[in-house]
């Protein structure tokens, strides 16, 4: 892989006669260039980040990625060695049961056939970059409980990650694309599309055009540009905070729809997730990736600056729900929510959240001094969580690793893990609402061609990733990202 930064000097050897330029260096646009490369295709690929920055929004996951499978004998087939394999049991997961959780959680406003493409291509696509050198393992440490005899048990839906989480999964990329003769160029921000009787023939850059005969975007949607997230989400997202990459900023987008690109997917809605709030450096952190991010409300009950609660903490596995919960904490009085937890649902939280480094939650013996010691209104707190407590269905036991209708029936209800913060001390973590992705992009076919307001195909144009809209609405079930990109980028690349 050739590494360029900036501006050549008039020595270099002019890279506009690529024959597919691809904007964006995550996931998906490194799995067009992978795809284009293999055709023998001379591949360009152009980040806007400083190398020391690259990697997308890719970067900041922990790299789950949601995958069809037959079992663990098929995942086995594709995944690191590791000692537990014998000791594990992983559920099949089917295509039909992608779909129905695609349906599910955006109520059906997604792309049906969209999603149809992304599920059936989930597990040919993770084999064929596993084939190319991608590493991946199973989900351990966050979709598995260990029984008591030793065994693993996964759960979710979700049992697959990338070895090294986003670094490692980026790291992998990069190799890869070296291999092929993937030609990468840093620091090098695409501000507009070139185009000749109607067909894109390339991109410039400041001054600078880079023609080819396809350009795919892959850079992403619009979430770090404040101004577009007020327009398009509303008034109070310039307040969110940004959990991935500074360089989204929906550039490509808006220069895609300027040569008559259409809007594709809900541009009203993002995965947006509850983050923490307490600590100084809490936007697109390199170091702490996805480390910032506060999943273990289910077992607990999340409140307001009133003391109230305002979300069903139980109404569905982890996995469904921790994508739009971002929004509601936004709602709340200063975008800020507190977790709350005691003795015994604390022990139960995952250590690489909730034990990160520099994390300072409130702690304390009585729950009014909780309550004031977070500035949380004592009085409401103290009454919200006596009526919760009060409200249990205590004949149903506790089973975490199910949804087991232990119900608290009060409103909002809690439909599942409901029990009673009763044992000091007990613990309150600061969130406010991060923003990872927009869900609205450019309207592309099912191989990724952008598509104009009549509907047709723009010649020489392809989006995958983040950038091509449609996918999710509402909602987003966790590792959907990442093979989307990667099922749509291979695709995108293998027309481009």
């Amino acid at each position: 892989m050739r590494v360029l930064f900036g501006p050549r000097d008039e020595n270099e050897v002019d890279v506009r006669n690529a024959d597919v330029v691809v904007v964006g260096g995550g996931c998906a646009g490194y799995c067009a260039a992978h795809a284009a490369a293999l055709r023998g295709r001379r591949v360009l690929l152009l980040d806007k980040a400083p190398r020391s920055s690259a990697g997308g929004n890719s970067y900041y996951t922990i790299g789950s990625t949601r995958v069809v499978h037959d079992g663990l004998a098929d995942l086995l087939r594709i995944v690191e060695p590791d000692e537990r394999h014998a000791r594990t049991e992983v559920p099949p997961y089917p295509a039909a049961d992608f779909i129905a959780d695609m349906e599910r959680v955006t109520q059906g406003r997604g792309d049906k056939a969209l999603a149809e493409v992304v599920a059936h291509g989930s597990r040919d696509a993770v084999g064929w970059l596993h084939a190319l050198g991608v590493r991946f393992e199973l989900m351990y440490d966050r979709q598995a409980h260990e029984r008591d005899d030793g065994t693993f048990a996964f759960w979710g839906g979700m049992h697959l990650s990338s070895v090294g989480g986003g670094p490692g999964l980026m790291s992998d990329h990069v190799r890869v694309a070296s291999r092929l003769g993937v030609e990468v160029r840093y620091e090098c921000a695409v501000t507009g599309l070139v185009t000749e009787n109607d067909a894109v023939v390339g991109v410039r850059s400041g001054e600078r055009e880079f023609r080819a005969d396809s350009v795919v975007i892959a850079s992403g949607g619009f979430e770090a540009n404040e101004e577009l997230r007020q327009r398009h989400l509303g008034d109070g997202w310039q307040h969110a905070k940004v959990r991935g990459t500074p360089y989204n900023t929906g550039d490509l987008i808006e220069a895609a729809l300027a040569i008559g690109a259409d809007r594709g997917g809900d541009w009203a809605g993002c995965h947006s997730v509850p983050w923490d709030a307490s600590y100084p450096a809490n936007e697109s952190n390199r170091s702490l990736t996805n480390r910032l991010s506060r999943y273990g409300y289910p077992l607990g009950i999340v409140v307001n600056r009133d003391g109230r609660r305002f979300v069903d903490e139980g109404a569905d596995l982890r996995n469904y729900t921790y994508a739009k919960y971002g929004r509601r904490i936004l709602e709340q009085p200063g975008s800020v929510a507190y977790q709350i937890f005691d003795a015994t649902s604390r022990s139960m939280l995952y250590g690489y959240e909730y034990d990160m480094p520099g994390i300072r939650p409130v702690v304390a013996e009585r729950l009014d001094e909780l309550a004031t010691a977070a500035g949380i209104d004592a009085d409401g707190f103290v009454r919200t969580v006596a009526e919760f407590n009060a409200s249990i269905d205590t004949a149903r036991p506790f089973d975490h690793t199910v949804k087991d209708g232990r119900r608290a029936s009060v409103e909002p209800a809690k439909s599942n893990w409901a029990t009673a913060i009763d044992s000091p001390p007990y613990y309150a973590y600061p969130v406010t609402c991060g923003i990872s992705f927009t869900f609205g992009g450019l309207r592309g076919d099912l191989d990724g061609r952008v598509l104009d307001r009549s509907g047709m195909p723009i010649p020489g144009l392809f989006a995958c990733g983040e950038a091509l809209g449609g996918l999710f609405s509402g909602n987003y079930p966790t590792g959907a990202g990442l093979i989307a990109g990667m099922v749509m980028g291979r695709r995108a690349g293998s027309l481009a």
